[in-house]
């Protein structure tokens, strides 16, 4: 009679013990593949982000490097001479700082190898800082002293509105740069809040997470 209730009760706990595993499983399988998104996609768009700028500043120097000595006009000639100043400082900025998202990658690459979910979680509130510094006013002070010196200089040569317009110009550049970056890390975990589940007297902790698309509206809980 012992024997017969042992062997019911193995019957009964081996099958939930291995739904419990597969569940854990699938839900470190769906981490998994939620940072790969994370660092995988925001790598590529952080190199496309910095080819493209750089691509930009780069044929702006040479044009207003030729434009300095070869335009007919003084007034081009003095605001190329502006531009290219501008325009190399840009360009010098876009080689030395770099994105963090290629080596945040290399990393995230040796933390899944070793199987270290806790040092990628960690990882990715790094790179997510990362982003909203560099999106902070922060990035905007070194624009700002660039573009008001350029546009003081043409405003001292007795063109204001031309300075004005320069300034502005200069600094939607920046911002439309800055905006432009990746920030895949910060919208994850935007994605998923701590919440907690109550079920009459039992209290489940979780996260969850609200779906928006075009025709409907729903909310996505992982515990």
């Amino acid at each position: 009679m012992h024997v017969s209730a042992l062997v019911t009760t193995l019957e009964i706990a081996l099958p939930v013990s291995l739904q419990a595993h597969a569940q854990v499983q699938a839900q470190t399988e769906g981490q998994w593949s939620e940072y790969d998104d994370v660092f995988e996609v925001g790598t590529r768009h952080a190199n496309i982000w910095q080819w493209g700028w750089t691509g930009i500043y780069a044929p702006s120097l040479a044009v207003n490097a030729y434009q300095s000595s070869e335009a007919s006009d003084p007034d081009d000639r003095f605001d190329a001479r502006v531009g290219a100043v501008k325009s190399a400082l840009a360009l010098g900025g876009m080689l030395t700082d770099r994105q963090p998202h290629p080596a945040a990658l290399a990393e995230y690459e040796r933390l899944k190898a070793s199987g270290e979910l806790s040092g990628v979680q960690a990882l990715g509130l790094q790179l997510a800082q990362a982003e909203r510094e560099r999106r902070g006013w922060g990035a905007r002070v070194g624009s700002l002293v660039v573009n008001g010196v350029a546009g003081a200089v043409i405003a001292a040569d007795g063109r204001e509105s031309d300075g004005a317009i320069n300034f502005a110009t200069g600094m939607l550049v920046n911002e439309l740069q800055i905006w432009t970056q990746p920030n895949q890390a910060t919208s994850a975990i935007n994605r998923f809040q701590p919440a907690t589940l109550s079920l009459g007297p039992m209290t489940i902790p979780g996260e969850y997470a609200l779906n928006v698309g075009p025709q409907q509206l729903g909310a996505t809980w992982r515990y």
